[in-house]
């Protein structure tokens, strides 16, 4: 069951707030104890192990800390000492595949206009895998090769499934 929820802001040093940009995130549920979900556009989501005790006071979940423990096993990728979500879920599925049916590739190459692959688009797109306002299918910067790096880079038919219940 689904106790509450909000939308919030990602800032570019990890912290979600309000999308006023400055307020905290606030969920209009009482004090208790409750299972923290966390989801971004085209990243897979991301659930505490265990629910965590929540007031009315502030508290912080730190998901980027590998002590904040997530249900799963590999909920998260690691990025030096920091924990990230998995990028690259372009088909909003529970999968990240990189070649075969329903692949995350080709949506990019709709996105772009399907023709010319060195064509771009511009703008907030669910096929922008690494978030940096422009869809590429090749190139530096292409939104495809985070795909195949995510899935384990040497093989591409392996799949990546998302760790939620």
């Amino acid at each position: 069951m689904i106790a509450a929820t909000a939308q919030g802001l990602l800032q570019r040093d990890g912290d979600v707030v309000a999308v006023d940009g400055t307020s905290p995130l606030t969920f209009r549920v009482g004090s208790g104890t409750y299972h923290v979900v966390v989801r971004h556009r085209n990243h897979f989501g991301c659930m505490t192990t265990s629910a965590l005790a929540l007031t009315n006071t502030a508290s912080a979940v730190d998901f980027r800390a590998s002590t904040t423990l997530t249900y799963g096993s590999g909920a998260r990728k690691s990025i030096g000492t920091v924990q990230a979500l998995w990028a690259g879920n372009a088909l909003l599925d529970a999968s990240l595949r990189y070649v075969g049916a329903s692949n995350d590739r080709d949506p990019i190459l709709a996105r772009i206009g399907g023709a010319v692959p060195t064509a771009s688009a511009t703008g907030y797109h669910l096929e922008d895998v690494n978030l940096d306002g422009t869809v590429l299918y090749v190139g530096a910067n292409n939104d495809r090769d985070p795909i195949l790096v995510n899935i384990g880079g040497s093989n591409p038919t392996a799949v990546l499934t998302q760790q939620l219940p």
